[in-house]
């Protein structure tokens, strides 16, 4: 689809899950002001100390138990997050359980690390919940963890303390590692509130939470995140990284500090927007014949079915850029159960949505 973008110059863009918001000035004036300190060197593998610190307070308050730095490494974003917690923590053969559909980007890493990647299918009628049933019929003796992504990119859902709770035994029992992508915490609306899988007593020595501060404080380029875990898995995290990255800037370490540590009024800015923005998406979906989605809960994403108009998911995607001038994404992007579905994303402007809805509207309405 990006390939296909500049052929068609005045598309509105609704794929891309990216915040359209800038970085608060805050944050940015920190890092300006570490650059400027002198904090141009080297910094300890596993982060600064402060960092550190302040990731630690976040999820003692979270999670009600104690949190210590011994608990947290700093990494380049999200995506870093889940590479180094599957090089601590599989080896070659293992198995890893992951959601049809899923981030796209998790079958690759679960290939780098030279491990199995076994799918199981969630499916509309169930909220995209995982069925207990099937994630039983998913584990095997070589079954080392399972990825869980809450609030979910591209579904939308999140989970609940009794979700999880259905799922815990299967968990504790097979002695699963859970990694626990939660990026889009921040970002629950109506009475969705964001529940952390560490939060479960019963399993939350196997949690590794990852989680970056590009969605919360529109800091993608910043490339900024971190993992909090059992120290016994942490350990082996902070030699690796060593390896992998030797360290991050400490002027972005500082910014993500002044993010953590200061006002987070922005942060409820950006998502009362997005929620707005949500509705006004969805709204606009719900009333167009053959569509069909879910209200999202969380994140940044809707994934709407299209099935009724007999055509792939790819070809549909094609056919609006080509015709309504709407940029989605294929739902078999994302594994074999979003065929049938295309994905539309809410992180851009209130404006851009509205001409986006009234553009796919009226072409719908031209081909009926």
């Amino acid at each position: 689809m990006f390939d296909l973008l500049p052929e068609y110059p005045d598309v509105v863009n609704l794929c891309n899950g990216e915040p359209d918001f800038s970085t608060p000035s805050h944050i940015c004036e920190a890092a300006i002001a570490s650059i400027q300190g002198g904090d141009t060197r080297y910094s300890p593998t596993s982060g600064i100390l402060e960092l550190r610190q302040a990731v630690a307070d976040k999820y003692t308050q979270q999670l009600k138990r104690r949190i210590t730095p011994d608990n947290v490494m700093i990494v380049c974003g999200g995506t870093e997050a889940l590479m180094m917690s599957l090089l601590a923590t599989v080896n070659p053969g293992d198995e890893v359980i992951v959601t049809d559909p899923c981030y796209p980007n998790y079958f690759a890493q679960i290939e780098l690390v030279k491990a199995k990647c076994v799918s199981i299918p969630v499916y509309e009628k169930n909220n995209f919940q995982i069925d207990p049933e099937d994630l039983k019929k998913a584990i095997s003796s070589r079954t080392k963890g399972i990825i869980l992504n809450y609030p979910n990119n591209p579904l939308g859902v999140t989970a609940s303390e009794e979700y999880i709770q259905s799922l815990e035994q299967l968990i504790d029992d097979n002695n699963l590692i859970v990694f626990s992508d939660e990026v889009y915490e921040s970002l629950t609306y109506g009475k969705s509130g964001h529940y952390s899988l560490a939060q479960n007593d019963r399993i939350k020595d196997n949690v590794l939470v990852m989680n970056s501060l590009s969605k919360t404080y529109a800091m993608t380029g910043w490339r900024i995140g971190y993992i909090v875990g059992h120290p016994k898995i942490m350990k082996s995290m902070f030699r690796l990284q060593e390896s992998v990255l030797s360290c991050l800037p400490v002027f972005i370490q500082k910014a993500a500090l002044a993010a953590l540590r200061g006002s987070q009024d922005k942060v409820q800015e950006m998502a009362s927007a997005y929620e707005k923005r949500m509705n006004l998406l969805v709204d606009g979906i719900q009333s167009m014949p053959g569509f069909k989605c879910i209200r999202p809960m969380g994140g940044l994403c809707v994934m709407a079915n299209i099935s009724a108009y007999n055509k792939s998911s790819e070809e549909f995607s094609r056919e609006l850029l080509e015709n309504a001038g709407v940029m989605t994404v294929p739902g078999s992007a994302f594994g074999p159960m979003g065929e049938g579905y295309i994905r539309f994303c809410f992180a851009n402007s209130f404006e851009n949505i509205q001409k986006g809805v009234e553009r796919l509207s009226s072409y719908i309405a031209s081909r009926q």
